[in-house]
């Protein structure tokens, strides 16, 4: 594959990470700061510090999705390196998944004090799509390594 085949998903990979960083600077402090003085009574440092701390996970699934774009740009796709990079995206979404599957108690009263049922519902679709993407991760980790066997079997027959 030429260099420069993946620049597009290279491309997309960097404005979704400039996107979720600009989200986490400016929308989530302002999101917080309209919880403290509506409903003084709830608490939501919770949800903001697990909204944080789910970006890391994030941004660490990002550099491994490029890094994963490059190995396919320098012909390296089939190899260890990459599978590598499947298991730890898979990684980086269970952490997510767990991050707001653990932040689903502390949605609730938020809810209930908005009544916006929606907020549970995000943190809910948050949660399973994280986990959707560690299967999806876990099954191409699968059939990248039954690749890179059978390549390295190849390799070896004369």
């Amino acid at each position: 594959m030429k260099p420069g085949s993946t620049i597009f998903l290279k491309i997309v990979v960097f404005l979704i990470g400039i996107i979720v960083l600009a989200l986490c600077i400016f929308w989530l402090p302002a999101i917080a700061a309209g919880a403290a003085e509506h409903y003084p009574k709830v608490d939501y440092w919770p949800v903001l510090i697990g909204s944080y701390l789910s970006a890391i996970p994030f941004f660490a699934a990002l550099y491994q999705v490029l890094r994963l774009l490059n190995y396919i740009d320098r012909n390296k796709a089939f190899s260890e390196l990459s599978v590598t990079v499947l298991k730890n995206i898979k990684h980086c979404a269970i952490t997510i998944s767990i991050i707001y599957a653990v932040l689903i108690p502390f949605l609730v009263p938020m809810a209930n004090a908005d009544d916006a049922p929606g907020i549970v519902a995000l943190g809910l679709v948050i949660a399973f799509a994280s986990f959707v993407i560690a299967v999806f991760a876990v099954v191409l980790q699968k059939l990248l390594k039954d690749a890179v066997d059978i390549k390295s079997d190849n390799d070896l027959t004369i």
